[in-house]
C-alpha cells in the first residue's frame, strides 16, 4: 500500500483485516471486516421489504444488501432488525476493487493522505479480536445507521480498535464523515484568512491547511473523548445509541439462529 492508495490484491488480506471498496464512481466507500473463508461483515440498513420503486438513487446508494448470490449459499446472512450482515467478498466488492484500511500511520502520512476513510492513527487489536467482534455483532446487532453517526467505517473501526465515543456524538468516527463536514466547514472558517491570503494559490492553500487540521482533530486515534469497550458490553455504553423498537425487543427474546458455516456450492 502507497501513499496514494491503499488498493490490495485478495491474496493479500487476511483475517481481521479493515477492507473497503469505492461505489458511485469514487463518491463513497463501503467498509467491512474480513473474517476469513471469503466472508465478509459488514454494516448497512436494517433488512427491509424491497419497495416496488427499485430506481430509486437514493435508495441504491444506502443498501448494502447482495442479491441472491451463486457462490455461497449463506451468502447476506442477516438478523431482523439488525444491519449487521454476512457476505461473500463478490458481493461485497460488487465488481469493485479491493483496499485496505491502514492503522497506526503517522500524522504525516495522514495528514497527506487526499481523501477521509482511508487511514487512522489507532492502533488496531489483535485479529483475533478483531474477528471476534465483528462476529458478535453479527449475532447481536449494532444499532441503527445513520450515515453520518454510525455508518460502515465507524463498525469497522470499532471491530478494529474497540473505541467509541464517551458521550453521545454528533459525530461518528468515520474519516468519509469528517471529509464531509470538513470541506464546507473549512472553506467556512478560513473565510477571514483567505482577505489575508494574496490570489487564488493562497486563498487555496488556506482552505486546504483547514481541511487537513479538521481531518487530523476529529481522528479516532487523536480524540481525547473515545474509551475502549468491551463488545459484550456495548449496549450499555452511554455513548452508543441502540434503539430497540418492540419487534427487536421480541426477537431478542427468542431462541437465537444459529449461523451455518459458509460453503461453497459444488459445480455440476
Amino acid at each position: 500500500m502507497g501513499l496514494l492508495s491503499n488498493r490490495v490484491e485478495r491474496s493479500e488480506i487476511r483475517p481481521g483485516d479493515h477492507i473497503y471498496t469505492w461505489r458511485a464512481v469514487y463518491a463513497y466507500s463501503h467498509h467491512g471486516i474480513y473474517v476469513g473463508g471469503s466472508k465478509v461483515v459488514h454494516f448497512t440498513r436494517k433488512k427491509e421489504i424491497e419497495s416496488s420503486d427499485s430506481s430509486d438513487s437514493t435508495s441504491s446508494l444506502i443498501s448494502e444488501a447482495p442479491s441472491e448470490c451463486q457462490t455461497f449459499p449463506d451468502c447476506g446472512f442477516q438478523l431482523p432488525n439488525s444491519g449487521v450482515v454476512l457476505t461473500c467478498l463478490d458481493c461485497f466488492l460488487r465488481n469493485g476493487s479491493l483496499y485496505c484500511f491502514e492503522y497506526g500511520v503517522p500524522s504525516a502520512v495522514f495528514l497527506a493522505k487526499l481523501r477521509g476513510g482511508t487511514c487512522t492513527i489507532a492502533e488496531s487489536d489483535p485479529p483475533e479480536v478483531v474477528v471476534h467482534r465483528a462476529m458478535h455483532l453479527l449475532q447481536n446487532g449494532f444499532g441503527n445507521y445513520d450515515m453520518f453517526d454510525k455508518n460502515c467505517e465507524d463498525f469497522a473501526l470499532y471491530c478494529k480498535t474497540g473505541l467509541l465515543p464517551v458521550d453521545e456524538p454528533g459525530i461518528g468516527t468515520s474519516g468519509q464523515a469528517s471529509s464531509a463536514f470538513g470541506v464546507p466547514l473549512a472553506a467556512l472558517l478560513s473565510t477571514p484568512f483567505k482577505l489575508l491570503a494574496a490570489g487564488p494559490i493562497g486563498m487555496a492553500t488556506v482552505t486546504a491547511g483547514m481541511y487537513c487540521a479538521g481531518r487530523y482533530i476529529t481522528d479516532i486515534g487523536v480524540r481525547k473523548d473515545v474509551a475502549k469497550v468491551e463488545v459484550e458490553k456495548l449496549s450499555s455504553h452511554p455513548g452508543f445509541r441502540l434503539v430497540e423498537d418492540e419487534g427487536s425487543v421480541n426477537q431478542r427474546l427468542e431462541k437465537p439462529k444459529t449461523l451455518l458455516p459458509m460453503k461453497r456450492k459444488r459445480e455440476r
